[in-house]
């Protein structure tokens, strides 16, 4: 480690740098909110009670609280995934008899490197080495659905039990949703050449890392992820601060709100060939549910965007059948859509 340092490697320099942000990062946090207050009120001058003052203190005090935390979030999970390699994925779930496999592939899924340009090496490597189909879209489910931008912002906006809901729910999901795909026995919707490619071709190559790396990973995952969805997050913020500025108490409840049954079905439809980044979405929907929106219909959009996202089912389509991925979709949205009811019921 030492003898790293003293090279002046990039990873070496990086690791400094992370530790030099982490006490301003706390000192930030810890007085954002009275810094916004004394900026709008005190600085800015601006009237307390006018519908463009609700607005600017919306953006001003979410948009640094969502890029603070969304950094550290995303640094955290990309130590973690240092550990868990796509090639070492596979071979876990390698012999999981069905249920079991599910649940595990399900938890891997959040933790495992996986976007929708991923999908055709993991399918193929998972279905070739005998990974059960069903187990599979487990996995295929939970990678995309929970994932750190969106955890990270439920977290920040609504806190750490709207987070857990976020992650339970989908795990469930992913794990029933699987489960059911496996027993319907559908591998005959799988393109057959999938299964004569061998696993071999698209195995990663398994290095071991010291604690320098993975620190490497952490800041690499930060500034890959970060300057991609950033502009995201301050569209996203800037939609919700207009919402939460100018649009009327309790109007969203009469369109999303309990009452209105038919709200969730149409939120998942809605969702499900929409294509938008989880970091654009949260922020707007913190916004619709401080004016009366449900909680369960909030969340089943949410998911059925980040979780079926139309790019996914396109590069899908060239390894499954269209039958497969209509029963696909259809068995996930189900289940969103029973989320988004029970949790209406509940909250």
């Amino acid at each position: 480690m030492n003898d790293c340092c003293n090279t002046g490697k990039p990873h070496c320099r990086n690791k400094y740098i992370v530790y030099a942000l982490i006490p301003l990062a706390i000192l930030v946090y810890a007085f954002l909110d009275h810094g916004v207050d004394f900026l709008v009120y005190s600085v800015f001058n601006l009237d307390k009670t006018a519908h463009l003052t609700a607005a600017i203190r919306f953006f001003l005090y979410d948009t640094p609280k969502v890029l603070l935390l969304l950094t550290v979030i995303v640094f955290v999970v990309g130590i973690i995934r240092s550990y868990f390699s796509p090639e070492k994925t596979r071979k876990t779930l390698e012999g999981k008899p069905l249920f079991i496999g599910n649940v595990m592939a399900s938890l891997l899924g959040i933790v495992t490197p996986f976007c929708t340009c991923s999908a055709i090496p993991l399918f193929i490597g998972f279905v070739e080495s005998g990974v059960p189909l069903g187990v599979t879209f487990s996995f295929l489910i939970s990678a995309p659905m929970i994932n750190e931008v969106a955890l990270v912002l439920l977290f920040g906006l609504f806190g750490w039990k709207t987070a857990l809901l976020y992650v339970s729910t989908g795990l469930i999901i992913a794990i029933l949703a699987g489960w059911i795909i496996g027993r319907l026995k559908l591998e005959r919707f799988v393109e057959p050449w999938v299964y004569e490619i061998k696993a071999g071709d698209f195995a990663m190559a398994e290095q071991e890392k010291t604690f320098a790396d993975r620190i490497e990973a952490g800041y690499t995952a930060v500034v890959d992820i970060v300057s991609k969805v950033w502009i995201y997050i301050v569209a996203g913020i800037a939609v919700g601060a207009a919402v939460h500025g100018y649009v009327p108490e309790n109007f969203m409840a009469s369109i999303m709100g309990k009452s209105a049954w038919w709200s969730v079905p149409i939120a998942v439809l809605i969702g499900v060939p929409l294509y938008s980044n989880a970091a654009g979405i949260i922020p707007i929907l913190q916004a619709l549910l401080e004016k009366g929106a449900a909680l369960g219909t909030a969340l089943a959009f949410m998911m059925s965007v980040i979780g079926l996202s139309l790019p996914e089912m396109i590069i899908l389509r060239k390894i499954i059948k269209l039958p497969l991925i209509i029963i696909f979709i259809s068995i996930v949205a189900a289940g969103i859509m029973i989320v988004g009811f029970i949790f209406n019921l509940i909250f």
